[in-house]
């Protein structure tokens, strides 16, 4: 059965090099970049909307020409006044990339503050999805706001997924960063960790204590990416295995959970099979990895439709 997905967070201005001391912009963010997934690998019986903020300059017009343009929603995202997008650099040395941010003045940060728009936009959606970089952005009552209607959602049925992407530099209090990633759990159906990521800052031990800790907070659907070593899934408590698909070739990792993401989602949400649609996002990871970019076209995907 078909539904509206609606994915919360922060798109991004990003520049990168484009050679001779010449940078390229693009518009990314880890949510947004799921919605572009979820958007290419999704029947058009499924909308697609994105709920953030920006500004009224041209920069965000832009931006929301460009989100318009990949097929997703933009009738939630609202224009504010005297605000601007984010914006990233990337910079690249010996093949490895690090990041300068400026988003101080980001209209997403106020995404939350208007709680009517928020549940507005939730109860006309049947799959929510957002991140810790969501959470990660947001002042403390504005992120309350957030837990409280995702977890109207919850409790509601509708699924509800969240993927901690943890981000430290991003969190001004490493315990603060640790309460929040568990609330956002917490008012989750469905949990999509790096366990690289949960193991640095969770100290745990295992795929099993991560897995173990999340379902104590009420967690039902556990997706546990661990890179090269697969997927593990326990769906109501039933605990399985997907192996990584093999990429073919490996030019940029950039939007490799992101993608995941966006087709498990995509697969799951038209099959109702995690195994399934955890082995068909490997296969889209994989493929993403293979290309320049966070965001690849599905014509250069050499992958089934879902």
């Amino acid at each position: 059965m078909a539904g509206r997905a609606l994915l919360i967070g922060e798109c991004m201005v990003e520049l990168r090099q484009a050679g001779d001391g010449l940078m390229r912009k693009g518009f990314a963010g880890d949510t947004f970049n799921t919605a572009y997934y979820l958007r290419s690998l999704l029947p058009e019986a499924w909308p697609v909307d994105y709920f953030s903020a920006v500004g009224t300059d041209t920069i965000s017009d832009e931006m929301l020409t460009f989100i318009e343009g990949t097929g997703v929603g933009t009738g939630f995202i609202r224009r504010l006044p005297e605000r601007t997008p984010g914006l990233y650099m990337i910079h690249l040395k010996d093949g490895e990339r690090s990041f300068s941010y400026w988003r101080s003045a980001s209209a997403a940060r106020l995404l939350a503050d208007d709680a009517s728009a928020l549940r507005a936009a939730i109860d006309a959606s049947k799959l929510i999805f957002f991140s810790g970089i969501t959470l990660a952005i947001l002042a403390p009552e504005a992120l309350a706001t957030l837990l409280a209607e995702v977890g109207r959602a919850k409790a509601a049925g509708k699924l509800v997924a969240f993927d901690p992407n943890i981000r430290p530099r991003l969190w001004d209090d490493a315990d603060r960063m640790r309460r929040a990633i568990s609330d956002g759990a917490a008012v989750s159906s469905m949990v999509m960790p790096s366990y690289e990521d949960e193991a640095t800052h969770f100290g745990d031990a295992s795929v099993d204590a991560t897995i173990a800790r999340y379902i104590a907070l009420g967690v039902s659907k556990l997706v546990v990416k661990d890179g090269a070593a697969g997927i593990t899934l326990d769906f109501d408590g039933e605990r399985c295995f997907v192996p990584s698909a093999q990429a073919e070739k490996i030019i940029d990792t950039t939007g490799a959970g992101d993608s995941f993401n966006g087709a498990f989602l995509a697969n799951y949400l038209q099959t109702g099979d995690h195994l399934k649609a955890a082995a068909f996002a490997a296969n889209v990871a994989a493929a993403v990895i293979g290309h320049h970019g966070a965001l690849v076209g599905r014509s250069e995907l050499d992958v089934p439709v879902a």
